[in-house]
């Protein structure tokens, strides 16, 4: 849904947009929160005090807290935490949105025993949503909640929101289990059913690499939207079984085109080989842990043969989409993982000559989705259409910067794009801020939060001079 000024609601709270703004905390009331985290309440105030210019300070209050305000619901089942953390304006979890949503509170962990307790929550409702079908990208909070994609073809269950089959979707939760673990030092989650749960994830991954016949999954659904189904009767376009996985859908929850989806990939090499040191660290599953290191080490090397290609333009680069026959697609999409995100995530060092073109190029006029307009320029997506920048894409590029004026140009943009109500957006127009889609996204608002704190511990003055 666009919006186009108005009354607009955001994490619950009803507002206005205003040109006159006083720069009031657009959070819930204390009452109100979903979930209270001290430790985070306080990074807020802290942080606050170091960032010169009022509006960036209120942008960052407003955001930085919004999942815990808005998207939480935390109880415990049979002793155990047990958190579900919805997206925001969907009222469904994502394993890929809940992992990130929660990410920038990792730091606080140690000095909140609640939020300790919020990350052992997810990391066990994760680990049971796994259980239930790997092939699911969101899910519903219960049986009886109703799904909104119940009539898709494909192998519905009660607690599945949307199945729609990302690698990422398998990726994060063991992003979050490993460095929840790197952080903490507990291991009181990783019990029966989250070793199950990585079991099934090796095996998911197994079986999408597609050696001996098409696997396991497909997907039909009646729509008019080209990106919502597969073509091959469900299965996607063919591929070569060269030991890459098949990703039917991308991390917008968009269709593949050529189904290695690259960005996944590489991401599914740094899990499999943190999955494997956690169980060997926690000496279970030894059989396991190798059996992900050495599928790690098939996809790496079948990354080196398949992903990289000499561009026109740009030397060598990554292409975002491959099919082993020799067909590359080169872009970048908005949405994590993505090419520009690769050391984000740890697939990759931010000074690899490789990744450095790729980067140029993902910036570039050559990358389809890259919109260059009056107020700002990014990188979009099919998902929302033409001349739509995604503020993750603005985050994510001052992320990856090294460069204090490239980060500053950044944050400039989006504090010029927020279109008056101090929240992140999916999308906005290129020309016209106020032409946007989800005033209630939480990914893209903790993501924010999550990139003014990593400035405030690394880039102070940055803070200081915007």
């Amino acid at each position: 849904m666009l919006f186009t000024g108005g009354l607009l609601l955001a994490g619950g709270q009803s507002f206005v947009i205003s040109t006159d703004l006083k720069y009031i905390s657009n959070r819930p009331k204390q009452s109100d929160r979903q979930f209270v985290s001290k430790a985070v309440d306080e990074t807020i105030n802290k942080v606050k005090k170091s960032i010169k210019n009022q509006e960036l300070a209120w942008m960052f209050e407003n955001c930085f807290p919004n999942t815990l305000d808005t998207t939480v619901k935390y109880s415990e089942i049979d002793g155990k935490p047990d958190s579900f953390v919805i997206t925001g304006d969907i009222d469904a979890m994502w394993l890929r949105d809940s992992t990130a949503q929660v990410w920038p509170y990792l730091p606080l962990v140690k000095n909140d025993k609640n939020l300790k307790k919020l990350f052992r929550g997810l990391i066990n409702r994760q680990a049971k949503c796994i259980n239930i079908d790997p092939f699911a990208n969101a899910f519903n909070f219960d049986k009886v909640q109703k799904g909104h994609w119940d009539t898709d073809v494909t192998d519905m269950k009660p607690e599945i929101y949307e199945r729609k089959w990302e690698i990422d979707s398998l990726c994060y939760p063991i992003r979050l289990a490993y460095h929840y673990w790197k952080s903490t030092g507990d291991t009181v989650c990783f019990d029966a059913t989250w070793q199950n749960a990585m079991q099934i994830i090796v095996d998911t991954f197994k079986d999408q690499q597609r050696k001996n016949n098409q696997g396991s999954y497909s997907f039909l659904r009646v729509t008019d939207r080209f990106y919502d189904n597969l073509p091959g009767v469900g299965f996607g376009n063919p591929i070569n079984p060269v030991g890459l996985i098949v990703s039917s859908f991308r991390p917008s929850d968009d269709a593949t085109l050529f189904p290695f989806l690259i960005p996944s990939n590489y991401f599914a090499v740094v899990s499999l080989k943190q999955m494997s040191e956690m169980l060997l660290s926690l000496g279970v599953k030894k059989s396991l842990a190798k059996e992900a290191k050495d599928l790690a080490k098939e996809v790496e090397t079948a990354l080196d043969k398949y992903a990289i290609s000499e561009h026109l333009d740009f030397g060598e680069i990554m292409a975002f989409e491959a099919d082993g026959f020799g067909n590359q697609m080169f872009m970048d999409d908005a949405n994590i993982p993505n090419l520009l995100s690769l050391p984000y995530l740890g697939a990759m060092d931010l000074d690899n000559p490789i990744y450095k073109n790729t980067r140029n190029f993902v910036l570039s006029k050559n990358n389809p989705w890259f919109f260059k307009g009056k107020v700002a320029e990014g990188v979009g997506g099919p998902h929302v259409g033409l001349d739509m920048i995604w503020p993750m894409s603005i985050i994510m590029r001052a992320m990856t910067s090294t460069h204090d004026d490239e980060i500053k140009s950044c944050i400039e943009m989006l504090i010029k794009t927020h279109a008056g109500t101090g929240f992140m957006h999916e999308t906005f127009h290129k020309d016209n801020p106020e032409k946007f889609s989800r005033s209630w996204f939480a990914w893209a608002n903790t993501l924010f939060g999550e990139l003014i704190l990593k400035l405030y511990k690394e880039r102070p003055n940055l803070l200081a001079a915007i």
